[in-house]
């Protein structure tokens, strides 16, 4: 597809002014803007910055730059106008030819980028404070994927320290084999929290639990064992809930993979002469970058998250040889990634800044935080199962599903509300900046007209129905395709629902870049906008065979925009169902 930037800011560089400035293409590209006000035009360039050096007025240079290449000037500016018409044919034509790989790109090609999330803790209930890292993280995936990258998605577990002492020494004191089967994680959440309720009055637990930690450091056969069981029960439930959100990963790698690496790690510390004794434990001391002291071993000689972290990446690097190795984790832990990093960095891993957090705020309930120690939590598989069912819900009340499911062909109404539900969902984690802390809230994500997932479900679904009509009313879009009257497109609805398709692939580069889903989020809101008001505006089909032209490039755009709105839903990891 053309980069219509780029043809244009090629013609003013090439312009004499432009030269005697010392500018380049690349300078003018970083200087040319999109108007905010569209009847200024398409792009524009700014004048300002050549005064110095042409010793001229602005709006001088941009009335000599617009005669040389056939442009407006306005002011200061430089305004271009496209010829709507063959924009429409290129970027209609562009969307045809890629089908669903439109927006992906190759700018990653050779480059490995590791993502990290999810990371639930074993034996703890994988609740509605986890979506936010298993979506966004889900999502950074798959559109780094889509930009070409090699992607890895890892799943950091959090299958050890001291919480396993802790429910090693509850199974033991009032646990049993039976009930962990029936139900692992509310019956390890019931230990775990029956666990602290006890030790507040016998504080002993505390100490009996620590050694049963240091017993699973050393490998010891009974603690092992049990620590494997829980681990095996828990992922069994957590599956139930990603399959639900159809998230794979390539590597389940917990923390306990690297326990047998952290030996390396302090080793490596001591002798660069980083590791100090501090009341029998060892620390590293960034106090000189602001970073307080990181303890990499207690006293009893067990290791904590920071040590495992940095043998984790260590082995990533070596293992993976990464590009970039992203970590989607709560903001909570700013500290926590600083401390490590700028150890790696001392350390003398020239990598070391290619280990990026990217951080995301908190989901909080209407009714305040969410804590695992007392049992007040609202577990992840409820919250996908209740958006089906107040889906159904809703489709029984208002018909939302226009279209009967047909034996063989759309999903049935059973189907559908699962793609309507788990989609809202997952659309109201990625609509918000994923920095921002929300409240969830089930009459805003189950909205059909609102910036939600429903309502740019809906909007695909209803450029399906209108492309069945005209199949039912005889028209074969692609084999016609030539005989599309463009012009037909250059009305303000069309144009403005062309534009949003063409920058589609800028919008997806530009997520990726800045880890950042809910940039592709709202701008496939925006086409769903679009397509509603050409589709409220334009009447698309006809029975009139002289306008059968302009209809069938009325029915492209149409096709277009719902192939936007699947690619662009799909990246989200939500599902884009033909019929609603």
């Amino acid at each position: 597809m053309i980069d219509f930037r780029r043809e244009i800011g090629a013609r003013i560089a090439g312009t004499a002014l432009i030269g005697e400035a010392g500018l380049g293409l690349e300078d003018v590209l970083e200087l040319m803007e999109v108007p905010a006000d569209a009847a200024m035009g398409d792009y524009a360039f700014p004048c300002f910055r050549l005064a110095k050096a042409l010793r001229k007025a602005p709006p001088a240079i941009a009335a000599e730059i617009a005669e040389v290449v056939g442009a407006e000037a306005v002011g200061a500016y430089v305004n271009f106008r496209l010829d709507r018409a063959a924009f429409a044919a290129e970027v209609i034509g562009a969307v045809a030819e890629q089908g669903g790989r439109y927006g992906h790109s190759a700018v990653g090609g050779g480059k490995t980028v590791i993502v990290e999330y999810s990371s639930p803790n074993i034996a703890k209930p994988f609740h509605i404070g986890h979506i936010r890292s298993t979506v966004i993280g889900a999502a950074i995936a798959r559109i780094l994927a889509a930009l070409g990258y090699e992607v890895e998605r890892i799943n950091h577990l959090g299958d050890y320290g001291t919480q396993f002492g802790k429910l090693i020494v509850a199974y033991r004191r009032f646990g049993s084999r039976e009930e962990v089967e029936e139900a692992p994680i509310a019956t390890l959440l019931k230990y775990y929290v029956d666990f602290h309720k006890q030790a507040e009055n016998d504080p002993s637990l505390e100490e009996e639990a620590r050694a049963a930690f240091a017993a699973l450091e050393r490998g010891e056969e009974a603690e092992r064992e049990l620590w494997a069981w829980f681990r095996e029960e828990s992922l069994k439930e957590f599956t139930l809930v990603y399959d639900m959100l159809g998230i794979s990963f390539d590597s389940y790698a917990g923390e306990s993979f690297y326990s047998d690496k952290m030996q390396r790690v302090t080793d490596e510390l001591g002798a660069k002469g980083l590791l100090e004794e501090s009341e029998g434990a060892q620390i590293v001391d960034l106090d000189a970058y602001g970073l307080g002291k990181a303890l990499i071993r207690k006293s009893d000689g067990s290791t904590l998250y920071i040590t495992r972290d940095i043998a984790a990446a260590v082995y990533r690097k070596e293992h993976y040889d990464f590009h970039k190795n992203i970590y989607v984790v709560a903001s909570q832990q700013d500290l926590h990634f600083r401390q490590w990093i700028k150890i790696l960095e001392l350390m003398g891993y020239g990598w070391a800044g290619d280990c990026i957090h990217v951080p995301f705020g908190l989901v909080r309930l209407a009714d305040g935080a969410m804590q695992t120690r007392t049992g007040n939590v609202v577990f992840l598989l409820d919250v996908l199962n209740r958006a089906i069912e107040k889906t159904k819900e809703i489709i029984a009340e208002k018909g939302v599903l226009t279209d009967a499911p047909e034996a063989g062909g759309s999903p049935a109404a059973e189907e559908a509300a699962a793609q309507i539900g788990i989609g809202a969902v997952v659309f109201q984690e990625l609509h918000n900046n994923r920095i921002k802390d929300y409240v969830f809230d089930w009459d805003r994500m189950l909205n059909f007209d609102g910036e939600t997932g429903p309502y740019v479900q809906y909007s695909h679904a209803r450029a399906a129905s209108v492309l069945r009509k005209a199949a039912d009313a005889g028209f074969d879009i692609a084999a016609e395709a030539d005989n599309a009257a463009w012009e037909a497109l250059t009305g303000e609805a069309a144009f403005a629902l062309v534009k949003l398709i063409y920058a589609l692939p800028e919008v997806v580069r530009e997520a990726g870049e800045k880890c950042e889903p809910s940039l592709l989020t709202r701008h496939a809101v925006d086409i769903a906008q679009a397509f509603s008001a050409f589709y409220h505006e334009e009447r698309i089909l006809t029975d009139d065979p002289s306008e059968r032209p302009f209809a069938l490039a009325k029915l492209r755009l149409a096709m277009a925009a719902k192939q936007a709105i699947a690619s662009s839903l799909a990246l989200l990891g939500v599902a884009a169902p033909e019929k609603m």
